[in-house]
């Protein structure tokens, strides 16, 4: 479960809003359970693709098909950073992180893909 949430962190970091997010907590819950996030633009059109692959891999539903902790520090966004990652600062996503209330939301955020991957693999 780390790299599961060390993808919704990466997500964060990235663009300052969480992968997942409603209001609604049942609406939130199904978001996660089904994996439905996206990368939408501005915000993520100068992401490299290969931040987005790790993202990717990371935030897989399926635990036998998730990048384990291990691999994603294998991963060649982390490895070859001066040659894939951008080190461009997006002044909108330091603007989403101020923005984001990190406390109450990135708890919400946490908690309920903790509840999610819980039942993904059939613990009660």
């Amino acid at each position: 479960f780390l790299c599961v949430f060390a993808g919704v962190i990466l997500y964060i970091l990235l663009v300052g809003y969480p992968p997942f997010w409603d209001e609604d907590q049942h609406r939130l819950y199904q978001q996660i359970k089904a994996g439905a996030y996206d990368f939408p633009s501005p915000e993520w059109d100068t992401v490299t693709p290969e931040a987005k692959d790790l993202i990717n891999k990371m935030l897989t539903i399926n635990p036998a098909k998730r990048v384990t902790a291990t691999d994603a520090l294998k991963h060649p966004w982390i490895c070859q950073r001066s040659t894939v990652a951008s080190m461009m600062h997006r002044q909108e996503t330091v603007e989403c992180l101020k923005k984001f209330n990190a406390r109450r939301k990135l708890k919400g955020a946490i908690l309920t893909t903790m509840l999610a991957t819980r039942n993904f693999s059939g613990r009660t």
